[in-house]
C-alpha cells in the first residue's frame, strides 16, 4: 500500500479487495470483520449526515474525478480501483460507482425503556430493512433481533434501510426470555386474533413485536405481550405482509401520542 492519501489498485488478487468481497457479498461476515460495507452514494451520504467517520472510502477510476470534491476528506483512508474491480465488489446488478467501509458499533445491552420494534425471527432482508425505515420514520429508535431474524447489518438489510441504521440503536441475537427486562408494553400483532388496531388506545413508548412471515410472533412473545392487536382488512386479504403491517402499526402509536 502507498503512503499517498489515495491508493490506486489495480490487481484482483489484492488482499484489501478480497476482505472487501467477503464483506460485500457474504451476509454475515461483518460480525467477523467488525465493520459493514455501504455502496453508493446514499447510504454514504447518510452514514457522514449521521456524523459516521468511515475507516475506507472506495472509488472507481471513472468515478473518482467526480467524487473528489465531496468526498475526498471523508474517510481515514480512500482507496481508487479500476472500474472492472469496483464491479467485482457489488452484489447489485448496476454496481454504484462508491463505498464506504465503517466500524461495526459496539455491541451494546438493549434500553428497557426505550421505544422499541422486536423482530422475532423475520427472516426476509427485504422486509428487516422496511422495518427499521418505518421505526426509524415513527420515532422508535430501537431495534431488537431476536435469534433467527435476518443479520441486521447485512448489505441487503442496508440497502431496503435506505440509512435508517444510522439513526438506530440496534441490538441483535437475543433469547425471547431477554425481553423480560423491559419496562415498556409489549404489544404483539396477528392477522386473525386480537382487538382492531384503530380501536385502541396505544401505550407510548412500548415495544411493537412483528413475526416470522409465515408464523407469525411466536408463543414466548404471546405469552409475555400486554395487548394483542389485528389490522382490520376490509378487503378480505388474508394477511399482510409484515413490513407493511409494522408501518401501519409504528404509525398509528407515533399519532396517539
Amino acid at each position: 500500500m502507498s503512503s499517498d492519501p489515495v491508493t490506486h489498485i489495480q490487481s484482483r488478487d489484492n488482499p484489501l479487495l478480497k476482505e472487501l468481497r467477503r464483506l460485500s457479498q457474504d451476509s454475515t461476515a461483518y460480525r467477523k470483520q467488525g465493520r459493514v460495507w455501504l455502496e453508493g452514494d446514499h447510504l454514504c451520504c447518510a452514514a457522514l449526515a449521521r456524523s459516521w467517520k468511515p475507516a475506507l472510502a472506495l472509488f472507481s477510476e471513472s468515478f473518482w474525478p467526480l467524487a473528489q470534491v465531496q468526498y475526498a476528506q471523508a474517510a481515514i483512508k480512500t482507496i481508487v480501483v479500476a472500474d472492472a474491480l469496483f464491479a467485482d465488489l457489488s452484489s447489485l446488478e448496476s454496481p454504484a460507482r462508491m463505498g464506504f467501509v465503517v466500524d461495526l458499533p459496539a455491541t451494546a445491552a438493549f434500553d428497557p425503556a426505550a421505544a422499541s420494534v422486536v423482530l422475532d425471527r423475520v427472516q426476509d432482508a427485504g422486509n428487516v430493512g422496511s422495518i427499521l425505515r418505518s421505526a426509524g420514520a415513527f420515532g422508535f429508535k430501537q431495534i431488537i433481533a431476536l435469534k433467527g431474524t435476518a443479520a441486521l447489518w447485512s448489505p441487503k438489510v442496508l440497502r431496503a434501510g435506505m440509512g435508517a441504521h444510522f439513526g438506530l440503536r440496534l441490538v441483535e441475537g437475543l433469547e425471547p426470555a431477554a425481553l423480560e427486562a423491559l419496562a415498556v408494553p409489549l404489544i404483539v400483532t396477528s392477522s386473525h386474533q386480537g382487538a382492531l388496531l384503530q380501536d385502541q388506545k396505544l401505550p407510548f413508548p412500548c415495544a411493537w413485536a412483528m413475526g416470522h412471515e409465515g408464523q407469525g410472533v411466536g408463543e414466548a412473545l404471546l405469552a409475555r405481550a400486554t395487548l394483542s392487536v389485528r389490522i382490520g382488512q376490509p378487503g378480505g386479504e388474508e394477511s399482510l405482509n409484515v413490513a407493511a403491517a409494522a408501518a401501519i402499526c409504528l404509525h398509528a402509536s407515533s399519532i396517539g401520542r
